[in-house]
């Protein structure tokens, strides 16, 4: 999962400069479930996320993606001699049309960053992908991708994941971490 410098390639191994087989990978919950629940503090964090996509759900935005990236996707353990303490997230979404300014305000405890950092343990921001301003989401998805797509304090390129909004896979890829949870089944635990 990670190269030598413990991140996620930018570019997938073997690939030229000019692959299209590049960050960000797309990967489902499941597997992305299975990839990073591997310590007890991983497992809590994307407990934690499940939470937050179910919270999403529940507000009826259903269509899109997240790019998923920050310490949860290094191997920081290594790297920092720390756990994450989060998982970085940007929230492309298809806006549903009942969603504007007052339903924004009532249901802060998803939109607001600092509240789902402090509930759910993202980092979470959003571009709406519904808005007729195509400039501002080509501006966006440039912003982020570049903010990303190295590491902050060594500007080592790194990839990041792309994860589709999926309710029912996410029941399934819950479900799988429960089981482990209940297991033990931890790289701590061996």
């Amino acid at each position: 999962m990670w190269n030598i410098h413990g991140v996620i390639a930018p570019i997938a191994e073997g690939e030229d400069g000019v692959s299209d087989n590049r960050s960000p990978y797309k990967i489902s919950i499941i597997d992305f479930v299975k990839n990073f629940s591997y310590t007890q503090d991983r497992c809590h964090i994307i407990s934690k996320f499940l939470d937050y996509r179910e919270k999403i759900y529940q507000l009826e935005i259903n269509e899109g993606f997240q790019w998923v990236d920050g310490s949860f996707t290094e191997n920081v353990e290594e790297l920092r001699q720390r756990p994450p303490s989060d998982i970085d997230l940007v929230n492309f979404i298809y806006q549903p049309s009942q969603i504007n300014e007052e339903y924004w305000a009532e249901h802060g405890y998803v939109f607001d960053h600092d509240i789902a950092k402090q509930n759910y343990l993202v980092d979470s921001y959003w571009v709406n992908l519904s808005v007729n301003d195509k400039e501002y989401i080509v501006n966006q998805t440039a912003y982020w991708y570049s903010m990303w797509s190295h590491q902050r304090d060594t500007n080592i390129w790194k990839g990041f994941y792309q994860i589709a909004l999926t309710p029912q896979d996410d029941i399934m890829a819950r479900q799988w971490l429960e089981g482990m949870i209940i297991a033990g089944e931890t790289h701590e635990s061996e």
